[in-house]
């Protein structure tokens, strides 16, 4: 059975919504960061990076969440979670999941844990690293409206729902925080609301205990 190491809210979201849309079953497993279990000995054998998601299936070991994702699509193609190969509609799946992961996803790392960037103890450069970051992110949300007003379909690629839905759900709903959050889009905040209104994605969410607000 596939098990997925997990935290709520974390980047092992979208990696959960995918496993909820695929239907078949699998294993849950918490990883308590405030207990540093993601850096114990034991899960840093499964990902040298000490990050959440790790996915097991069998005897693979799998880390990166948009390789996961890749991975659920590819081995459950009855869920058409992924546009067919060698396919315009392909590449744009390829296009804006590695946009998701390479340049949305590292902003908004950017404003959650703008210590990172800085010296010890400076609050004031994380301060505006935080800034930069939110305004940044800012301008991705706006080629994420951008792309949903580019066509009449209700998911990011148009008419069909794919993986790369539960990955833009997650980010968006990082921004919640946010001065001008996603949600706060025409557009985007239409869409979170029939993402959030998903089957698979009411399950996740009380499975994590995800409260409110969700987006």
């Amino acid at each position: 059975m596939i098990q997925l190491h997990y935290y709520p809210s974390n980047a092992s979201m979208a990696p959960h919504i995918l496993l909820e849309e695929i239907g078949q079953p699998f294993e849950l497993k918490l990883v308590l960061r405030d207990l540093d279990e993601h850096r114990s000995a034991a899960y840093l054998q499964l990902n040298p990076n000490g990050l959440i998601p790790v996915l097991i299936d069998g005897d693979l070991v799998l880390y990166e969440t948009a390789a996961i994702l890749l991975h659920l699509a590819d081995t459950h193609p009855q869920a058409g979670l992924v546009p067919p190969l060698a396919t315009p509609e392909r590449a744009q799946f390829y296009k804006w999941l590695i946009w998701l992961t390479n340049t949305l996803q590292p902003t908004l790392l950017a404003y959650y844990y703008p210590d990172r960037w800085v010296n010890a103890g400076n609050s004031e450069g994380a301060a505006q690293v935080k800034a930069q970051a939110q305004a940044r992110a800012g301008g991705w949300l706006d080629q994420l409206e951008a792309q949903l007003t580019s066509h009449s379909g209700p998911w990011l690629l148009g008419d069909n729902y794919s993986a790369v839905d539960a990955m833009a759900f997650m980010l968006c709903r990082w921004t919640r925080g946010f001065e001008r959050p996603a949600r706060s889009l025409p557009q985007l905040g239409a869409y979170l609301q029939r993402m959030l209104d998903r089957p698979a994605v009411q399950r996740m969410l009380v499975t994590e205990q995800v409260q409110p607000p969700w987006i």
